[in-house]
């Protein structure tokens, strides 16, 4: 333990030691930028190497007991499928070709397992694609088409929204009970895999469910927390931006930029200007997106998520720039007040509703499509606000873990696929050189995984 708090320690330092200040020169701001790049990706092969050796072949690793995780007793390959890509952009060609080589030698799906359709679907059908795009590797995509094949009976509903499970060799679903992010964060992968392989069903479903969904927005324009698939009917009428529908509003936007969907785009503009009116507000602590009813647009609460904060990236991404500057601002405030950020605030009161923190991406990725498009410093000031903190609370003697108390940086033994895929992924790209991945011509999946535009 000594050991580990004098490499902390040491990481801390050094980023402190290349402060940017606005006297600098640009070579002064390149060279500052390339060392926190660097930092991050030892950090990176610090989280990976602890993977490869105490939970090789598995789904991911437990980093404070240093043993494994499956998500269902069977192994999908999480964390190598989920953080290749990093590794390619990372420039990592050794590991990532150990890690291709475990894909494609060892990954099967045919499986008799119920697997979560939305979980599957950004991490590992998106994780194959952008790795074979950018690898070249066709076993990927002979991964993913059958993993593709094998999820399309879950839309098998009478609405063509999907159901939340399916196995993977018989195709047999359950669960109808489901929530507008795991209906609406599909097309991205699917059509991408259309693309790809010329086959239109899995372009077809997956828009399918998403004009499903929006069909049954309320006369407002929101959408509730939870519907069933089956019978179309809400069970929640809460209207928010956070987790179980964050990622619906972002592949709106997303679907059209990728494939020129001119229908995502309206259905996008008609959201977003439903949740800029009826879910963001103006308080003492700074700008935020709260909860409302779908119906009514009655405030419900003052809660903001971390998972919330990938909106300020999608805003931007969408031209919104003053929203964007304005919640980043707020949402850094989140982090800065507690030190790192907790799952769940009170944002008029600026006080924990959750303590813990999921070693999450969001409020990184908003950063990154902040300093994109406005070239601002202060956005990579915050990276490394960001990187200092994950390292001073969350590093571990072989990864990196989760927090199930941030007043106490009390760590829990969990390392999600996502933290290589999305958190260390965003964090490199902040400051990593301009067109690393151009984002004229590739669009991020919600697990930070670069696709490609395709020409039809």
């Amino acid at each position: 333990m000594r050991e580990l708090s004098c490499v902390v320690f040491a990481l801390c330092a050094s980023l402190a030691a290349s402060p940017v200040h606005a006297q600098d020169t640009t070579r002064d701001h390149a060279t500052a930028d390339s060392v926190t790049a660097a930092a991050v990706r030892r950090e990176f092969v610090h989280a990976w190497s602890g993977y490869k050796r105490y939970a090789w072949g598995h789904d991911e690793l437990l980093p404070l007991s240093k043993s494994y995780h499956d998500w269902y007793g069977h192994s999908l390959l999480m964390t190598p499928v989920d953080a290749l890509d990093t590794m390619i952009l990372m420039g990592l060609t050794d590991d990532a070709r150990d890690a291709r080589e475990l894909i494609d030698t060892t990954l099967s799906f045919d499986q008799d397992i119920y697997v979560k359709n939305f979980e599957i679907t950004i991490r590992l059908l998106g994780g194959l694609l952008s790795g074979y795009q950018l690898s070249g590797d066709k076993r990927l995509l002979m991964l993913a088409e059958d993993l593709g094949t094998r999820l399309l009976p879950a839309f098998n509903s009478p609405t063509g929204m999907p159901y939340v499970e399916v196995n993977l060799k018989t195709g047999k679903v359950r669960n109808p009970h489901t929530n507008p992010a795991e209906v609406g964060t599909l097309l991205l992968e699917f059509g991408t895999l259309s693309r790809l392989t010329g086959n239109p069903v899995f372009y077809d479903k997956a828009k399918r469910a998403m004009v499903a969904l929006y069909a049954r927005r309320s006369p407002l324009g929101l959408v509730g927390s939870a519907i069933n698939v089956e019978t179309g009917v809400w069970s929640d009428s809460t209207s928010h931006i956070g987790g179980g529908i964050d990622s619906y509003y972002e592949y709106l936007l997303k679907a059209w930029l990728l494939f020129g969907d001119q229908h995502c785009k309206r259905m996008w503009e008609t959201s977003a200007r439903a949740a800029n009116e009826y879910l963001s507000e103006d308080v003492s602590s700074g700008f935020w997106y709260g909860q409302a009813d779908m119906y009514s647009g009655a405030r419900l609460s003052h809660n903001f998520e971390a998972l919330a904060a990938f909106f300020p990236g999608t805003l931007a991404l969408s031209g919104d720039l003053d929203r964007a500057r304005r919640l980043q601002t707020s949402t850094y405030k989140m982090w800065t007040t507690f030190g790192v950020e907790p799952e769940m605030i009170d944002y008029r009161s600026m006080t924990i509703v959750d303590d813990g923190y999921e070693l999450r991406p969001e409020i990184i990725e908003s950063a990154y499509y902040l300093h994109h498009f406005t070239g601002d410093e202060r956005y990579r000031k915050m990276g490394r606000t960001f990187l200092r903190d994950l390292i001073a609370c969350c590093r571990t003697e072989v990864g990196y873990a989760a927090l199930s108390g941030v007043r106490t940086h009390t760590q829990r033994d969990s390392m999600e696929s996502y933290f290589l895929a999305e958190t260390l992924k965003y964090l490199y790209l902040l400051f990593a050189a301009p067109g690393t991945v151009d984002l004229r011509n590739h669009v991020f999946n919600t697990e930070a995984h670069p696709l490609a535009m395709i020409s039809r």
